[in-house]
């Protein structure tokens, strides 16, 4: 399978890059095309990873490529990134967030509908072993009244706001409360951001904690059911996107998205309430 890679700022491009190209774990899947033309930093992914093409456009990719990856840190990118791929019809994988912008994502997503293109976009933390762990924990100890996540956010990134890292510990919390989201109610402290809603019939908190300079919150969910509480530091190594990688290239390879397209908007509603309720 031949991949193509939008947006090759992101510190996952050089995970995939070793993941596919270096090592092999692709089960003969590799990144053959990289967009955004010679720059240094394309050089170096070139290098690193024996890559064929470096193009510049986006749509330059087409005809070269069997599935693409979209991977700007800037979720607002996202858009125009991905829908001249879903139009023809080829398997893409929207890194985190979706979009920062409900009308944005439901574009997006009518794309893949209208051509038939497998879609899918999540945080890498959706997949991760210890996620795994927790929800079958959670599961196995009863219905979930509350589930908390935690993690580190920072509403000022230049990327796309809140939406750059507060998706992670949104996408784990709805991972584990399926159902439609209710309203959305947002708190702000100096350092933090708390929003809370009712996603099916499991109330929902997630805290977003602006990090230093030098240090940030580790990754954190709960899940509290009426007799029992289950819970995880989710700490990432650099195996933390593989799992996730894995799962786009089985959608690639069947066309069976790994999540429904009403998944793929809860985190962005979320996020989008909180960015839109959040002082400017």
């Amino acid at each position: 399978m031949r991949i193509g890679i939008i947006g090759t700022e992101s510190s996952h491009v050089d995970h995939i890059v070793d993941h596919l190209n270096v090592k092999a774990l692709g089960d003969g899947a590799r990144v053959v095309a990289l967009s955004g033309g010679a720059s240094r930093r394309n050089e170096l992914l070139r290098a690193k990873g024996a890559v064929e093409r470096i193009v510049d456009a986006p749509t330059d990719l087409l005809g070269l490529v069997d599935a693409v990856m979209v991977t700007d840190r800037d979720g607002g990118l996202h858009r125009a990134h991905a829908v001249p791929f879903l139009q023809q019809g080829l398997p893409v994988f929207v890194d985190k967030p979706l979009a920062c912008d409900v009308a944005d994502a439901e574009a997006i997503i009518a794309a893949a509908r209208a051509h038939d293109a497998p879609l899918t976009s999540y945080s890498a933390l959706r997949w991760l072993p210890d996620t795994d762990a927790l929800a079958a924990e959670a599961a196995a100890q009863g219905a979930a009244q509350v589930v908390v996540a935690s993690g580190p956010a920072d509403p000022d990134s230049p990327y796309g706001g809140v939406f750059f890292y507060g998706v992670h510990a949104v996408d784990v919390a709805l991972r584990l409360a399926p159902g439609a989201l209710g309203d959305i109610r947002v708190e702000r402290s100096a350092t933090a951001i708390t929003a809370t809603a009712v996603a099916g019939a499991t109330r929902v908190v997630v805290n977003l904690v602006r990090p230093t300079e030098t240090a940030q919150i580790p990754f954190h969910a709960m899940v509290v059911s009426r007799e029992a509480i289950a819970q995880r530091t989710l700490p990432l190594d650099d195996h933390y996107l593989l799992p996730g990688l894995q799962t786009f290239l089985r959608m690639a390879r069947t066309g069976t998205p790994p999540l429904s397209y009403d998944d793929l908007l809860r985190p962005v509603r979320f996020l989008h309430e909180v960015a839109t309720t959040l002082p400017g």
